[in-house]
């Protein structure tokens, strides 16, 4: 039916659920964010003394998340190349999105996958982008 597949060089999932599902030659991941793996920790993340986030730094966010799904792709035997389709959330797309896209140029160039950016107003952690990914093997 579909096999699951877990990276243990990514961030655990913050939920009962794969990081990914392979089915025939398509591969479904879950969504992921820019935890950094093992401390759970979000790079750029500024909190304030009582520990409530006031501040973040997109670009360092993006990078991390890609750092994130790299690992997961390579768990489950692909890369970058072999992603055919992103949704993208952002939390403040007026904030991030110009800043975002030049990133995200930088690491999906030529054969890059379909993509849908959307804003949302919160996700389960205090982070800023998350992906959802698809990929497609040779047949």
């Amino acid at each position: 039916m579909s096999d699951k597949i877990h990276s243990d060089t990514a961030p655990r999932p913050v939920g009962s659920y794969p990081h990914a599902r392979r089915v025939g030659n398509l591969l479904f991941l879950s969504g992921l964010g820019p935890r950094i793996p093992g401390s759970d920790e979000v790079p750029g993340n500024v909190y304030d003394e009582a520990g409530t986030l006031i501040d973040y730094d997109i670009e360092a966010q993006t990078r991390q998340l890609v750092a994130n799904l790299d690992q997961v792709l390579a768990s489950a035997g692909a890369s970058r190349a072999n992603l055919v389709d992103i949704t993208v959330f952002l939390t403040d797309m007026k904030r991030d999105f110009k800043r975002f896209n030049a990133i995200y140029a930088e690491y999906f160039t030529e054969a890059a996958p379909c993509r849908t950016t959307v804003e949302i107003n919160a996700l389960p952690t205090p982070i800023a982008i998350e992906f959802k990914c698809m990929a497609a093997f040779a047949e």
